[in-house]
C-alpha cells in the first residue's frame, strides 16, 4: 500500500479554516463598526433636530410670554374700565335718586304746618329734621312718607317742644330707611 501523506493537506485545511474564521470575525467586526457609526450619525441628527426644536420652542415661549404680559395688562385695564363704568352707572342711577327723594319729600310736606331745617341722605338712611306746629302734623308726615313706597321704615327719633316768637312749635327728627332696589325680572339672558 501506498502511504499518502495527509499532514500537509490537514495543515492547509487548518490554515484555511483559521483564515475563514478571521475573515468572518473581521467582516463581523467591520459590520458592527459601520452599524455603530450609522447609529451614531442617526443619534447625532436626532440630537440636532431636538436642539433645533428646543430653540424654536424657546423662541415661541418668549413670544407668547410677551403676548401673555400684554394680555395681563389689557385685563387689568379692562378691570379698571369695568370698575369705572360701574361707578359711572351707580352715579347715573343715584343722580336722579336724590332729586326724586327731595321731590318726594317736598310733595309730602304739609303746607304751612311744617318746615325742614336739615335733610341728610347717607346710604340707605335719610335723616329729616324740621319744625311742625303740632304732633299730629309730624304723624301725618310720617304716614305720608310710609305711603310713598320708597321707605322700608320711618321712625321718629325725637320730638321736642320749642318756643319761637311766643308760638309753641314741635322740633322733630325722623330717620327713614330706604327700600333696596327692586330685583330685576328674570327673562332673557345676555350673551
Amino acid at each position: 500500500m501506498i502511504r499518502i501523506n495527509l499532514l500537509p493537506f490537514r495543515a492547509a485545511r487548518k490554515k484555511e479554516n483559521i483564515r475563514r474564521q478571521l475573515s468572518v470575525f473581521a467582516l463581523t467586526f467591520l459590520f458592527f463598526i459601520i452599524a455603530a457609526f450609522a447609529w451614531n450619525m442617526r443619534l447625532g441628527a436626532k440630537i440636532n433636530d431636538l436642539n433645533t426644536d428646543v430653540e424654536n420652542t424657546k423662541k415661541e415661549v418668549a413670544k407668547y410670554k410677551k403676548i401673555t404680559e400684554k394680555i395681563k395688562r389689557i385685563k387689568k385695564q379692562l378691570e379698571i374700565l369695568q370698575k369705572k363704568t360701574q361707578v359711572i352707572d351707580k352715579l347715573q342711577r343715584n343722580r336722579f335718586d336724590s332729586v326724586a327723594l327731595l321731590e318726594t319729600m317736598s310733595d309730602k310736606v304739609i303746607d304751612k304746618r311744617m318746615w325742614f331745617t336739615e335733610f341728610q341722605n347717607k346710604g340707605n338712611k335719610v335723616q329729616i329734621k324740621g319744625i311742625a306746629l303740632d304732633n299730629r302734623t309730624v304723624a301725618d308726615f310720617m304716614t305720608r312718607l310710609e305711603g310713598t313706597g320708597m321707605f322700608g321704615s320711618v321712625k321718629l327719633q325725637k320730638i321736642n317742644k320749642k318756643v319761637y316768637k311766643k308760638s309753641s312749635l314741635k322740633e322733630f327728627n325722623i330717620v327713614a330707611t330706604k327700600k333696596g332696589p327692586k330685583p330685576k325680572a328674570k327673562g332673557k339672558k345676555k350673551k
